[in-house]
């Protein structure tokens, strides 16, 4: 495989791509040989962190503190759970770019059907599309309460975020990791400060992380929620698709030898530390939204979950749980906090879902575009809807366009159950084949297993919640039709599901008999 090397000057807007991932910073960031694990660890810092935000951006906002207010700590175990599938998931996934020097896209149209290719591309864009509008939602209403904008010019200022891809595009890739870490630190400063205020019953806290089984049990009924399906919510907001592409790419940005089997190994190591750390900070971010769903607020307090609600429950006197948060809040300081955390995670989303969008385009379809023309077409498509939702609910009171808008964030995240298998179930099955990673760096037996408990566990829950899902698109009248819809959907998913695993089974044998072969 050729190492990467300056890209060639570019004059056309769409452009072939079939070279190294992410060409432009792939293996441009210097690594130390033979130094000291914290000196070794700094230099290999950084992808984790463009990971890590995806585990934290908006989606995950409402379902984590509605969580807290419907079933206190109950779902803390939940978030823990999660949070360590991401991790085994992640780290799959950093090894696979590493040690194939291919990232997950590439790796998948490799080793598969050009139409299946095709295929799980489109799925994949429009999973990155869902995760948009979250992102243009959030956005958008932290301009409205920050500054006051109106949310349909709020909304047309999110495209200019375009800007900001101008600009990191040449600062160099170092320079954009430490973007990202010092917005993460933003995030989780502001929600510390507001738990720290609120004081809460850490015991309990740390009760909550012990798996039981009223997690999933369908009863009591909360506000409309069972503990089953909050805790579908926050998986369902948690692991995501393009999590997974992404990795895969940015863990190749390091200047490895690659003949050296040692000198990869290192990477791999390294770059996992750096994966689990980054992650342990988002772990520690959802939870602590859990927790403020518990203890910042007074319990049952919180009727609209958006992040309207949120704010103006944050200024509210009447709905904080104690003296000192009442305090705080007088002065506005706790709801401007809770603002600049959100407009903070969309920036950081918007940096992560532009190179993802650039890793899945190059690996499928062969195709390159600019980073800021990649991210203008993408986010304009994502506005439409929002503009549609704001649009006809403009005359409605202000608690129904709040509501409208929560509700198509939430129902836009129905792409990801679509797109998560096909991401999960190709990475597990490409890092645990010895013919693609080599006896040294496969999945050892303890990974293999966790890997696929964590891949079936994950689609049956996503696949469960689709009729739900489905039935939230359309009004109650129409429900059994949803239903029926949705159930052919699960039933084209398995089928693909098992077009991937054939085509990819078919491919393993032929390197296997390859291999055998040539001993």
């Amino acid at each position: 495989m050729k190492q990467a090397h300056e890209a060639p000057k570019r004059h056309k807007l769409i452009e072939y791509a079939n070279g190294p991932s992410l060409e432009e910073i792939n293996g441009t960031v210097p690594v130390p040989t033979g130094k000291g694990f914290w000196r070794t660890l700094f230099a290999y810092s950084g992808p984790g962190a463009l990971v890590a935000v995806g585990y934290m951006d908006p989606g995950n906002w409402s379902t984590s503190i509605t969580g807290g207010q419907n079933f206190q700590y109950l779902l803390m175990s939940i978030i823990l759970i999660s949070s360590l599938i991401a991790m085994l998931l992640q780290n799959m996934a950093a090894k696979l770019g590493i040690v194939s020097q291919m990232d997950l896209a590439q790796a998948i149209r490799a080793r598969t059907s050009k139409s299946l290719g095709i295929i799980l591309w489109l799925m994949t864009e429009f999973a990155i599309m869902a995760t948009d509008i979250a992102e243009v939602i959030g956005a958008a209403i932290a301009l409205y309460l920050l500054f006051h904008i109106p949310l349909v010019v709020a909304v047309f200022v999110t495209v200019f975020d375009v800007l900001l891809l101008l600009l990191l595009t040449k600062i160099g890739f170092r320079k954009i990791e430490a973007i990202v870490v010092c917005l993460i630190m933003v995030i989780l400063l502001v929600f510390v400060y507001q738990v720290a205020l609120s004081d809460p019953d850490w015991g309990a806290v740390i009760q909550g992380l012990v798996p039981n089984a009223a997690t999933i049990s369908t009863h009591p009924t909360v506000n409309g929620m069972s503990p089953l399906s909050g805790a579908l919510g926050i998986i369902g907001a948690t692991v995501m698709p393009h999590n997974l592409y992404l990795h895969s790419a940015i863990s190749q940005t390091r200047k490895v030898d690659h003949s050296d089997p040692d000198a990869v190994a290192t990477a791999v190591r390294f770059t996992q530390w750096d994966s689990n750390i980054q992650l342990t900070f988002a772990f520690v971010v959802n939870a602590l939204l859990l927790i403020m769903g518990v203890a910042v607020f007074k319990s049952g307090a919180v009727k609209d979950p958006s992040f309207f609600g949120l704010f103006h429950a944050l200024s509210n006197t009447s709905m904080l749980s104690n003296g000192v948060l009442i305090a705080v809040a007088k002065s506005g300081v706790l709801s401007a906090l809770f603002a600049i955390a959100l407009l903070a995670s969309g920036q950081n989303s918007t940096i992560t879902g532009t190179l993802t969008g650039q890793v899945i385009m190059e690996g499928f379809i062969h195709m390159r575009m600019p980073l800021w023309a990649r991210r203008l077409v993408t986010r304009l498509i994502s506005v439409v809807p929002v503009l549609i939702c704001v649009w006809l609910t403009r005359n409605l009171p202000a608690v129904d366009e709040h509501e409208a808008l929560n509700t198509l964030m939430n129902n836009s995240q129905v792409f990801l159950a679509f797109a998560l298998p096909f991401s999960m179930l190709p990475l597990l099955m490409l890092t645990d084949s010895a013919a693609e990673m080599g006896a040294r760096f496969r999945n050892s037996g303890w990974v293999r297993g966790c890997g696929w408990v964590a891949v079936i566990g994950l689609t049956f829950l996503n696949l469960l919640n689709l009729p739900a899902a489905f039935a939230n698109f359309v009004s109650p009248a129409l429900a059994p039709e949803a239903h029926v819809a949705a159930y052919i959907a699960i039933a084209l998913i398995l089928a693909l599901l098992g077009w991937c695993m054939y085509d990819l089974t078919q491919h393993n044998r032929r390197l296997t008999a390859l291999a055998q072969e040539a001993d």
